[in-house]
């Protein structure tokens, strides 16, 4: 049995753990849990915000804490967070900006993100570019929430068709990322609830088949139990 730890961006990605990914890895004997970055603390009462995009000190300082905490050979940790607004201290996030190829950008800020926590238990994962992009694997679902918004749904299955039918390739401009293309057609979007439940309709199989990092990602972790 392999225990994963997933330090995640914000509660979205957190509730998409646990919906989504702990059920499926499961069969694969890996039981994963999940909670956002720590950003502050209340001294007074000792209470924990968490969630939100961090600088990257304040995220590496958690990640090293719950690292350092559970020190067992059958742990392993990695998270979920976006490239979009990826903070600028994040480690490569410099040499990575200079690539054109979304998939070399990941790519080198993955491999320093790694080295930097410097744990071989460790499994860096950024997801590209924001989590919608894993709804774009199949944009139609989103009439499961939002029934009334064919037309809607229809130019967001357009945009999808513009990128060569890849989520991943649907560029991170601030207008123009998953997210905000998704917003300018369904104003009512809720991430973290209908995002969700549009996610769980999708299915992981069909997000894997469109999206080729989140799949190597996962196939990474299915194979954890027998590494």
């Amino acid at each position: 049995m392999i225990r994963l730890h997933v330090t995640a961006e914000g509660p979205t990605e957190e509730r998409f753990v646990y919906r989504l990914l702990r059920p499926h890895l499961s069969i694969y004997k890996v039981f994963a849990d999940a909670r956002c970055v720590l950003t502050s603390r209340d001294n007074r009462t000792n209470q924990e915000h968490r969630g939100g995009s961090p600088a990257y000190l304040t995220a590496r300082k958690d990640i090293k804490a719950w690292i350092a905490g559970d020190n067992n050979s059958d742990c392993r940790f990695t998270t979920m967070f976006d490239l979009y607004a990826l903070p600028n201290d994040f480690p490569g996030k410099v040499e990575a900006n200079r690539q054109s190829d979304p998939y070399d950008k990941v790519r080198i800020i993955e491999e320093a993100f790694s080295e930097d926590i410097g744990d071989r238990r460790f499994i860096p994962y950024i997801q590209l570019h924001e989590f919608e992009a894993l709804i774009f694997s199949e944009p139609v679902k989103l009439a499961i929430e939002y029934f009334k918004c064919e037309y809607a749904i229809a130019h967001l299955v357009g945009m999808l068709e513009s990128v060569g039918g890849n989520p991943e390739c649907l560029d991170d401009g601030y207008e123009t990322c998953p997210s905000r293309r998704i917003l300018k057609e369904i104003p009512e979007y809720d991430k973290a609830n209908g995002g969700i439940i549009v996610a769980e309709e999708i299915g992981l199989s069909r997000m894997r088949s469109k999206c080729r990092h989140f799949n190597d990602w996962l196939t990474k972790l299915e194979k954890l139990q027998v590494c």
